[in-house]
């Protein structure tokens, strides 16, 4: 058994303002933004510039933003019952989440499916292009938050037994 010392519990990040995970966090979220914006600013000045005629989007991409828009409330009632100390909602908020998350992930194969059928491929035109670059990308972007999302999860599981552990 290892006896308390000031060596043992002293935090090297104690001292920052903000700790570095929390800059590396807000760097990346801010690196995926300006990702986002940039793609969506792109593409509308090659419609701009080119002329091209609107796409006629399959209706489920309409509803996968309101899924994802969805998935971002419970994001916020996650957080907001993580500080209440209630963890049954917590968890309840984080599966919610990972449902959404994954029901966005099967309706973005069928509304790609669905441009397929609408002959409108990658190679069409540009703002064919730019539609699977961006639907992609916020594909790309609900995988790869999954993980996270597991974790916590785990984590609330095993170790949120009782209110005051939060």
């Amino acid at each position: 058994m290892e006896i308390p010392s000031p060596e043992n519990d002293y935090n090297e990040y104690d001292n920052f303002a903000f700790h570095p995970h929390n800059v590396m966090l807000i760097l990346g979220l801010f690196g995926i933004t300006a990702l986002f914006l940039a793609f969506s600013a792109s593409f509308i000045y090659t419609r701009v510039q080119s002329d091209l005629p609107p796409i006629k989007m399959p209706p489920l991409f309409l509803f996968n933003t309101l899924i994802l828009l969805g998935s971002s409330a419970t994001m916020v009632w996650a957080k907001r019952s993580y500080k209440a100390d209630s963890t049954q909602r917590y968890q309840l908020a984080l599966w919610a989440t990972i449902g959404l998350s994954l029901l966005f992930l099967v309706m973005q194969f069928f509304a790609w499916g669905q441009l397929l059928q609408q002959n409108i491929f990658l190679t069409t035109d540009n703002s064919a292009a730019y539609l699977y670059l961006i639907s992609g990308l916020h594909f790309a972007h609900v995988i790869a938050g999954l993980p996270f999302l597991a974790v916590f999860l785990y984590a609330a599981r095993k170790r949120m037994r009782e209110p005051v552990s939060v």
